[in-house]
């Protein structure tokens, strides 16, 4: 039994098979020929958030794959007040097959896991988001055929999202740059994790958005002001005014960038409608790949044959140079 609570949890050839087997499903979905691959088993969905992505995607996933799911909102549970978070781990564990979390604190998810007899995931914390970022690493496979040697530049704050792509792109051989505003980088503890995490990996911060975008293939934003900020939304937008994506921006980048965004966006402050609308934007196919990620994940942890077997196979040969 395995937990996904971060990218960090699977290794490079793990990421990579997950993202071949993300878009086998995806081909076989468009067929309409669906493997029945979680046929009899019970996701439980374990939300404290509001949500759209998450939910839809896990739900309609685990449907399309022949399981059922049961969806809790922490009203209903009550995670850490109505009863303990390890009784409830114990408890849900003896019910379903795996448990999906999107809750606010990242150290909720930990000790649930801590505690749980079936696998658990992450589907959102307040200190990472690594369900998003395996739909984004297959959303830029799909765009440019191979991740090796390509860039991500992340124009917004150190946040979740940012902290689970950083860890994918380094361990995927690619390069990430966040561009953020002075005081809303990485922390010290995290450049510390991912130093130890992805040895050689590169991460760059790069308080210049504009001289940032001039090397990307990816370039990616998110909300300015998430969930539980909103007492700093006025001091944030102050902070990050300089650093919407629009259309001056995406100018200064290769003519082949593609533009991101995990949603819901704010059109207008982080990002404008001209460029979220535009040829060059992903976002809402990068949306609907959160699904297809989201089962080849479900399927991979539910599966009782050895993992071993399941990751032998090596990828094509990776590009050796940063040719566009």
């Amino acid at each position: 039994m395995r937990h996904f609570l971060h990218l960090s949890d699977l290794t490079a050839d793990e990421i990579r098979y997950l993202l071949r087997e993300a878009a086998r499903l995806k081909a076989l979905h468009r067929k309409r020929k669906d493997p029945q691959l979680l046929a009899g088993r019970v996701v439980g969905l374990v939300f404290e958030k509001p949500s759209l992505r998450t939910r839809v995607s896990f739900e309609s996933g685990i449907a399309q794959l022949g399981g059922k799911s049961i969806f809790l909102s922490g009203a209903e549970v009550g995670l850490g007040a109505r009863e303990s978070i390890p009784d409830v781990a114990r408890t849900i564990g003896q019910y379903v097959d795996a448990v999906v979390l999107r809750v606010f604190s990242h150290a909720t998810v930990e000790i649930f896991a801590n505690h749980a007899d079936c696998p658990v995931v992450n589907g959102l914390s307040d200190y990472n988001h690594p369900c998003q970022a395996l739909g984004d690493l297959l959303t830029i496979q799909e765009v440019f055929g191979d991740l090796e040697g390509r860039t991500v530049v992340f124009v917004g704050d150190g946040n979740n999202v940012a902290r689970s792509l950083a860890i994918g792109c380094g361990k995927l051989g690619m390069r990430f740059i966040l561009a953020a505003p002075a005081g809303y980088g990485f922390d010290e503890s995290y450049l510390q994790q991912f130093r130890r995490l992805v040895p050689g990996g590169e991460l760059v911060q790069n308080g210049d958005a504009a001289h940032a975008v001039r090397e990307a293939d990816a370039i990616y934003t998110d909300v300015w002001t998430s969930m539980g900020q909103e007492a700093e939304r006025e001091k944030r937008q102050r902070s990050f005014a300089r650093y919407q994506v629009n259309a001056k921006l995406l100018a200064l980048a290769p003519a082949h960038a593609r533009v991101m965004h995990c949603l819901p966006a704010h059109r207008g402050e982080e990002i404008t409608d001209e460029v979220l609308d535009s040829e060059r934007s992903v976002v809402f196919p990068q949306a609907g790949n959160r699904m297809h990620a989201q089962k080849a994940l479900l399927a991979w942890l539910l599966d009782d044959s050895p993992r071993e077997r399941k990751v032998a196979k090596k990828p094509k040969a990776a590009r050796k140079s940063r040719s566009r």
